[in-house]
């Protein structure tokens, strides 16, 4: 069986004899020049979330290809020709950074991309390499302004548009923001501590003063395993800090949360509850968009550190 990064190779590869046989319909071609006033702004978005940030602010102005799926891990993407293709023939192409499309290199390489990147992280406090930023509020802003940026300069002739689109989404972020602080300060002080699936939320815990006790995959890479021993350790952990709840992730399986759980003690929020980390939900669910998955993981924290759970 081939391996992720082979099975990528091979996709590059087709990609690769595509693009030749379409003739170069790339970012090279001068014929689809985003100046074009007829038609939208073409962008590719890497993840679920510079996804949301970028129909935001684009409005009506762009057209949006997004590369991850709702509840899929970051670490798992493998290209598909209509990717490759979208990326082919994109104007802008939006990213998180901070390491966490490791792939994606590879992938404009081989589609023969070469147009604009927007590194959505630039100006984001970074904490150790933690590239899920985008949990907290403030930082979605500093995301949303270096989008509207990219967007501006690819496209300036709808730039007001642009800019009219970020401050109105601003002033969304701004009240979720406040009203996420005023939730979680309904936790007594000593529950507020979290355990989650994996380390993704750093960001979130230092924006809103929680304290991280551990998690049940010790790393923000989540192809990492807890060894038996740091099981043991994270048990105990949990039983003498007192832990209300274990954290399980909508993209991650919950197996080893529970049992986790049971072994601990404490219960594991898991199923619709389990809180969005890595990826936005898909449409209809309680984590579609940014601002209902932040929504929805404060909900299910203050809730079941208050003991207030349905």
């Amino acid at each position: 069986m081939l391996s992720p990064l082979a099975r990528r190779l091979s996709s590059a590869a087709l990609l690769a004899l595509f693009a030749l046989s379409a003739g170069g319909c790339g970012s090279g071609d001068t014929s689809s020049s985003p100046a074009d006033p007829a038609r939208p702004l073409r962008v590719v978005a890497t993840t679920t979330q510079v996804a949301d940030f970028a129909r935001n602010v684009g409005g009506d102005r762009v057209s949006v290809h997004q590369l991850l799926r709702p509840n899929v891990d970051p670490h798992d993407y493998e290209p598909s020709p209509a990717d490759m293709r979208a990326i082919a023939e994109a104007d802008v192409l939006v990213k998180n950074g901070v390491g966490l499309e490791k792939w994606l290199d590879e992938t404009i390489s081989a589609a023969g991309f070469d147009g604009p990147v927007v590194d959505a992280s630039q100006g984001v406090p970074i904490r150790d390499g933690d590239p899920h930023i985008w949990h907290n509020p403030l930082n979605a802003k500093t995301m949303v302004a270096t989008i509207e940026k990219g967007f501006a300069a690819a496209d300036p002739g709808d730039a007001a548009a642009y800019q009219a689109n970020q401050a109105a989404y601003d002033a969304k972020l701004d009240a979720l923001d406040g009203a996420i602080a005023k939730k979680i300060d309904s936790i007594p002080p000593d529950r507020r501590k979290l355990v989650t699936n994996h380390d993704a939320f750093g960001y979130y815990l230092d924006r809103y003063k929680l304290t991280f006790v551990g998690s049940i995959i010790p790393s923000f890479d989540t192809s990492a395993e807890l060894s038996a021993k740091q099981v043991s350790d994270l048990v105990a952990k949990i039983r003498a800090t007192g832990v209300a709840a274990i954290f399980s992730e909508a993209s991650l399986p919950p197996k080893t949360a529970e049992a986790i759980g049971r072994e601990a003690g404490v219960t594991v929020v898991a199923g619709e509850d389990a809180l969005y980390g890595d990826s936005l939900g898909p449409e209809g669910s309680a984590g579609a968009t940014y601002l209902q998955m932040e929504e929805h993981n404060t909900d299910t924290i203050v809730n079941a550190l208050r003991g207030t759970a349905a």
